[in-house]
């Protein structure tokens, strides 16, 4: 082919965007096909009461799927009723959904779980895929190769009645992690790491791919963290290309392709990556070495450090809205500049969300459990994300080290991430979290929230206080 004629290079939002567009819209808008769409209790319910009033029916109820996970209590023997928001939405989402012929994934279905954990386990989610759903932190499934956001309430309708959505594409980052993590280091301190170092602004209008050589070694949970937090870099899809641990991870799971079609789905979805000599707006390198365990300080993503390192000084800041916005943080978390993270009391450790409740999450906390104990002073809950990860935990013995170590093992849900369904830190407590959000009353009025990964979290709960996990003795490796 000469030169002139070479299809110019594409980067993996460009062919996954690309194969979904049914019209250009003008002025830089396309009308693309949605694959999946998934709804949880807090927005699904309504919207489908929404298309109800208004005589909508919906295009292809196939290709939706339904699951309680915010308003659920994780109580054992819970109900709907269990709590007030929760008799109230988790009823509506599954009387609609089953009304409209959508898959409801009910609390005692052993399939229930999480939106975002499930998704992926179940093989709703797949490589090069278009995935929607009311909740920001839909671009979690962009860790097996799916281009997944979240959208409003009006836009969940649109892609509920057309199958399709309106949508300008995004810019492009690519962020590399190159290099070899060290011990304690965790696929949450990664992207901790680099919402500290560039913000939450950083990915604003943009896509953001996840590469280079420390993200190739990583297994698909930990991609689901790393793309968990993209909309916490500003960004509302993060994505990485698919490979052969993608295949292996989709293999047997359920409602993945089977036979002939598995063969060719797989053909198709090696060729999901950047071209070499593809073009991003904009490039971040990470060398993965450089990387402690993360926690953070204040009441943003980006309010993050090193374990070891002094909360930072607004004083020094010359921006005077990042400079407010740190004082008030600080005010908040009743925390002073150049003052210590480690050694500072904890009353709370929650380990769970659609950050950090998948097998490997719990596997990691429970290294570090074992053999040991829950500060008296510290209530500690961990939360599976799905049935699936709770059975899978259990035949490995992981709920009773965790309970022979003093934590309470809960069921599936969202439980003190959001605080939706009743749990939550109380007013003043410092609580060290798993989730992905430490925002004012995130976790309750007044709950003073630190964000960290499961080994840190456990780590904090055994000694009351935070701590540095690779302190530990024996050494634990996450």
């Amino acid at each position: 082919m000469p030169e002139t004629e070479m299809a110019t290079p594409r980067t993996l939002l460009d062919k996954i965007w690309d194969d979904h567009v049914i019209a250009d819209l003008g002025d830089g808008m396309d009308l693309l096909h949605v694959d999946r769409t998934m709804l949880h209790d807090l927005s699904g319910g309504r919207a489908l009461s929404d298309l109800e009033a208004a005589g909508h029916t919906i295009r292809n109820p196939e290709l939706v799927f339904a699951t309680p996970d915010h308003a659920v209590s994780t109580a054992p023997n819970r109900r709907d009723d269990s709590n007030d928001v929760g008799a109230r939405l988790i009823p509506l989402l599954r009387d609609l959904s089953r009304k409209r012929g959508i898959e409801f994934f009910d609390i005692d279905d052993p399939r229930h779980g999480i939106v975002h954990v499930i998704g992926p386990e179940l093989g709703l989610t797949l490589p090069g895929a278009t995935l929607v759903c009311g909740d920001s932190h839909t671009c979690t499934n962009g860790g097996l190769g799916a281009l997944a956001w979240g959208i409003g309430s009006s836009e969940l309708a649109h892609a509920l009645v057309t199958q399709t959505i309106v949508e300008r594409r995004p810019k492009r980052l690519r962020v590399r992690f190159d290099g070899v993590t060290g011990t304690g280091v965790e696929a949450k301190d990664m992207i901790l790491h680099v919402i500290g170092r560039i913000g939450t602004a950083a990915g604003t209008g943009h896509a953001v791919e996840y590469a280079g050589t420390a993200i190739d070694a990583m297994d698909v949970e930990g991609r689901m963290t790393i793309c968990n937090l993209s909309i916490e870099l500003g960004a509302k899809m993060g994505l990485i290309a698919p490979d052969d641990v993608t295949f292996a991870y989709l293999a047997d799971k359920p409602m993945a392709p089977k036979g002939a079609m598995w063969e060719q789905a797989v053909a198709y979805w090696s060729a999901l990556r950047s071209d070499g000599d593809a073009r991003f707006d904009r490039e971040v390198t990470i060398d993965a070495a450089d990387i402690a365990p993360q926690i953070t300080w204040g009441t943003s993503p980006e309010h993050t450090i090193a374990v070891g390192e002094a909360i930072p000084d607004p004083g020094v800041q010359p921006d005077e809205n990042r400079r407010a916005a740190m004082t008030s943080a600080l005010d908040y978390m009743d925390l002073a500049p150049g003052q210590p993270l480690t050694g500072l009391r904890i009353d709370r450790v929650f380990i769970g969300s659609c950050t950090n409740s998948r097998l490997s999450d719990l596997r990691r906390a429970a290294a570090v459990a074992r053999g040991r104990r829950v500060a008296d002073h510290v209530t500690a809950w961990v939360v599976p994300g799905s049935y699936a990860v709770k059975r899978a935990a259990e035949a490995e013995g992981l709920d009773r080290v965790f309970t022979e170590a003093g934590f309470d093992w809960r069921e599936p849900g969202c439980s003190m991430c959001v605080a939706a369904n009743g749990e939550t830190v109380a007013p003043g407590q410092r609580c060290v979290s798993t989730s992905n959000r430490n925002f004012v009353g995130r976790q309750g009025p007044n709950a003073r929230t630190h964000l960290a990964g499961p080994a840190m979290a456990t780590a904090a709960a055994v000694s009351g206080e935070i701590v540095d996990v690779r302190a530990l003795e024996p050494i634990v490796k996450a």
